[in-house]
This record gives C-alpha cells, structure tokens and sequence, in this order.
C-alpha cells in the first residue's frame, strides 16, 4: 500500500483500495482527513477482514453528517462471521492515542475472539444514504460531489501471514504483542465512553428483547 491514498466518490457506487498484505496480529496506524463540508449520506471506511462466510472484522466507519454537525465513528466486531457488536461515537474529541473501545478474549467462556485468521486492511469510501446520517433521513447532496477522503502514513507493527505461517515467534520480543490499557487507558475509555457514546449494543433492549449477547456482562 502506498503511503498516501485519495478516495473519490461521485456516484453511488463505492470506491476502495485493499491493502493486500494479510495481517495476523499487530497495531496498526493510518492517519485519515475525512470527507470536509457536507459529507451527508457518505462513510468514510477503514477495517480490518478475513475472508470467508465465517470471516473475522474489524470496523471503523465514519458516518459523515451536514456541515457543522459532527462527524459518528460507527465500530463493529466480528468473529467467525458473527457481528451485530455495533457501538457509535461522536467524533468532539482528540481521537489520537486516545482509547475508544476494548473487546476483550473471552474464549474460556465460550466467545469467539479475531485472533486465528489472518485480516487484511482496507480503505474505502462509499454512499449509504439510506441509513448513515440521521438514520437515512438526510440523502446525499450529489451537487458537491467529488466527495474525497485522505489516507496517509500508514504504519503497521504487526506478524504478516504468508505461506501458512506467521512472521513472528511465540519467543516474539515485540512490545505490543502483550500490550494492555493501564489505569489510565482504561480511565479513558470510561470518559470517552460517558460523555461521547451515542450507542451501545449492550444497553439496547429492543435489540436483544431476549438478553444481551454474552460479552456485555462478562467484559
């Protein structure tokens, strides 16, 4: 992948880039200057995907907005093909090296975790006027099109699946490959958390009217 990307959307359709390296664990960074203006009706993507009907995700969408409103990250989790782990954000704060979300392993309870299949990076930006702003009651103004979004200096510190095996050892000295929130991390998400969550998964009820899936109660 290069170490800038331009996305264009002037019609409804999406236009992505893939990065074609598959990732097996990392930390990945990508610096990203959202659609400006009256993004209404677009979303601005970047995520992490396996291949496959039971393909482990990891998303981060940017729902764009009118002018002068805020932009909603929107996040998603799947395991072995499984989703519906949405939680929103409004974008009012400082996001870099700031804490939003931690998705814990808990297989010994029986909840899969997106550790076994390798991901690869992609970068898109497409029309989902139908439910991303205000819940598809704003279109998009096709007037102010070419919508463009930036990528640049992507950074990834992670083991690169190729050939069936992983670039790093059990005996691994990277850093990051047992890195955890401190106090201070997890403080972090519990402010981001109160004061800019606009939706959570596990506090909706009309959802699940049956229960919450079962990480809400163990994480």
């Amino acid at each position: 992948m290069a170490n800038s990307l331009r996305c264009l959307l002037i019609k409804p359709l999406v236009q992505a880039s893939n990065q074609r390296t598959n990732t097996y664990l990392g930390k990945l960074i990508m610096q990203l200057k959202l659609v400006p203006g009256n993004s209404a009706g677009t979303v601005t993507a970047y995520y992490l995907s396996s291949l496959g009907s039971a393909h482990d995700e990891i998303d981060f969408e940017f729902l764009g907005n009118l002018s002068g409103d805020p932009y909603i990250l929107h996040t998603n989790i799947f395991t072995q093909g499984k989703g519906n782990r949405e939680q929103q954000f409004y974008l009012c704060f400082f996001v870099d090296g700031t804490p939003i979300r931690e998705f814990k392993n808990l297989e010994s309870n029986g909840i899969a975790f997106p550790k076994s299949q390798p991901m690869q990076i992609y970068s898109s930006l497409w029309n989902a006027d139908d439910w991303a702003t205000r819940g598809g009651l704003v279109k998009t103004d096709w007037t102010q099109a070419p919508f463009t979004a930036s990528y640049r200096n992507f950074n990834a510190q992670a083991c690169i699946w190729s050939s069936g095996s992983s670039s790093c050892s059990k005996s691994s000295s990277n850093s990051w490959l047992t890195q955890s929130l401190d106090t201070t991390g997890q403080a972090r998400i519990k402010w981001v958390q109160k004061n800019y969550m606009i939706y959570n998964y596990c506090t909706d009820t009309k959802r699940f009217p049956q229960g919450f899936p079962p990480e809400c109660s163990l994480a």
